[in-house]
């Protein structure tokens, strides 16, 4: 997995992350899952939650293919007063 890469939307309580996913492996990848921590950021950068999500990865993935995928990660709105961001700092994933 490669680092992910963040970019703004319109809506200040999501954000698109882009990932670029390797097989290294030797068997197809079935199944598993992305973990996105998103962190509730105010205009200072004082982090006052973190929250959350996961989806699906896309799959299968074949042997040695290398695939890149991206989510819209949101948090419920009303966690993000006027003046505050998202930032989806930590990804982890799961393979099946």
């Amino acid at each position: 997995m490669g680092d992910p890469v963040r970019t703004a939307t319109d809506r200040r309580w999501c954000e698109q992350v882009t990932l670029a996913l390797h097989n290294s492996g030797g068997t197809a990848v079935r199944s598993g899952t992305v973990t996105f921590e998103t962190h509730v950021v105010d205009a200072l950068g004082i982090d006052w939650a973190t929250i959350g999500s996961t989806e699906e990865l896309p799959a299968p993935i074949a042997p040695g293919a290398r695939t890149q995928e991206t989510w819209t990660v949101c948090v419920d709105a009303w966690r993000v007063p006027l003046g505050m961001r998202v930032e989806t700092r930590d990804v982890s994933v799961r393979w099946e």
